[in-house]
């Protein structure tokens, strides 16, 4: 059976299902997965160089903001 995100397992009832997928230098670009939908990726040109932050409402599962932190050039 297919799991949201591509997990392994299904999560339990009342939890949301994610997965964070770190890049490779520049030959593969980080994404970010939750409940079924991809809010970080390349595909979505919305990645950057450094940490990639998504912020989602705990309770009802809703995308606020993302963006991206660049820690090498300050």
């Amino acid at each position: 059976p297919r799991h949201k995100c591509g997990n392994q397992k299904s999560c339990p009832k009342n939890y949301f299902a994610f997965k964070i997928i770190s890049g490779a230098a520049n030959v593969v670009g980080p994404s970010i997965c939750f409940e079924d939908l991809v809010l970080m990726s390349s595909v979505k040109n919305n990645i950057g160089r450094g940490l990639n932050i998504a912020l989602v409402n705990g309770t009802t599962g809703q995308l606020l903001k993302t963006d991206a932190f660049d820690m090498y050039s300050g």
